[in-house]
Parts: structure tokens; C-alpha cells; sequence
């Protein structure tokens, strides 16, 4: 009997052991600790990253469908055409991180840190993104269509050419963010700031506002 048993615990074991994903030493699993790594192009859909530290990794191309990345550190890292649609980024950082042309439709990034991150022509469309810090990052042309941007601090981000059609921008802070030929119709902005905001060209923005 105990022969079984034992048995039945290294069949287990080994078990454990083969569906674990190791890429480039990086050990994909909650908590883990990965700054610099290389995944990029790596299939990495529905993984669980929690509190992972992606510090610097190379996550170009990579596939992060339905990821879980909750409270996950990916600061300075490039991230761009990564695709993300679904993913769970509630409280992750991103601050610096370069995330040009990535697919973040749709992600729960509720108090999201993406100071200072790079953001050109990323699709933002239908995310939450409530709580969420983006002041100065760079969101030339990216598609933040249906988002909810409500309580956000977006200070001195620039959204030159952006598509913000329907999105909600309830006590957003857009005070020196740049909103120059922006599609702003549709916009939900019920106490919202905008001090200093630069809005030539935007379509949508109430008549009164200043351009300068």
C-alpha cells in the first residue's frame, strides 16, 4: 500500500513538473521574479503573473490574452504589439514601459501606474481604466474609444490625434495634456479639469473652451 502511495505522489510530482512553463529561465508564475528577460513573442494567454517582476523584460509581439498581471512590475519594459485584450492589469506598473501599437482592448487596469509610458496607437478601446495614473505619457493616435478614464490623472499626456469618442472622462485630470485634433464627441466629462489643455483641431470639445 505504501508502495502505491508513493508511487501515486511521484506520478503527481511529475506532473507538476511538466506543465510547468519555463521561458529563457523565467519561470511563468505568480510572483516570479524576471526583470530583463526575453518573452518576446512568447504565447503566454490566460498565465497567472501576479506581483511578477517583468522589470526591463522584452515582451515585443508577446500574447497576453486573458492574462492575469495584477499588481505585476513591468516598468521600462517593451511591450510594444504585445497583444493584452482581457487582461487583468489592475494595479499593475507600467511606468516608462514602451507599449507602441500594443492591443489593450477591453483590460481591467483600474489604478493602472502608466507614468511616462509610450502609448502610440495602442487600442485602449472599452478598457477600464478607472484610478488609473497616465501623466506624461505619449498617446498620440491611440484608441481609447468607450473607456472609462473616470478619476484619472492624465496630466500633461499627450493625445494628439486620438480617438476618445464615448469614453468617460468623469474627474479626470487633463490639466497641460495636449487634445489637439482629438474626436472628443460623446465624451462624458462631468468635473473633469482642463487647465492649460491644448485643443486645437479637437472635435467635440464645448464651445468656450480654450484652444491655448
Amino acid at each position: 500500500m505504501k508502495k502505491v502511495l508513493l508511487l501515486s505522489s511521484l506520478l503527481v510530482a511529475s506532473q507538476v513538473s511538466a506543465n510547468e512553463l519555463v521561458i529563457n529561465g523565467c519561470a511563468i508564475e505568480p510572483e516570479t521574479q524576471c526583470p530583463g528577460v526575453d518573452l518576446s513573442g512568447a504565447d503566454l494567454k490566460h498565465v497567472d503573473l501576479t506581483g511578477a517582476d517583468l522589470t526591463g523584460a522584452n515582451l515585443q509581439g508577446a500574447d497576453l490574452r486573458h492574462a492575469t498581471l495584477k499588481n505585476a512590475k513591468i516598468e521600462k519594459a517593451n511591450l510594444t504589439k504585445a497583444n493584452l485584450a482581457r487582461a487583468d492589469l489592475r494595479h499593475a506598473t507600467l511606468r516608462g514601459s514602451n507599449l507602441t501599437e500594443a492591443n489593450l482592448e477591453a483590460i481591467k487596469g483600474w489604478a493602472l501606474f502608466g507614468q511616462g509610458g509610450n502609448f502610440y496607437k495602442a487600442n485602449m478601446q472599452g478598457a477600464n481604466l478607472e484610478f488609473s495614473r497616465f501623466s506624461g505619457a505619449r498617446m498620440q493616435k491611440a484608441n481609447l474609444q468607450a473607456a472609462n478614464l473616470e478619476i484619472a490623472w492624465m496630466t500633461k499626456v499627450d493625445l494628439t490625434g486620438a480617438n476618445l469618442k464615448n469614453a468617460n472622462l468623469q474627474e479626470a485630470k487633463l490639466n497641460g495634456a495636449s487634445l489637439e485634433n482629438v474626436d472628443f464627441t460623446g465624451v462624458r466629462r462631468h468635473y473633469a479639469t482642463f487647465q492649460a489643455t491644448y485643443m486645437e483641431g479637437c472635435k467635440g470639445c464645448p464651445f468656450g473652451w480654450s484652444k491655448n
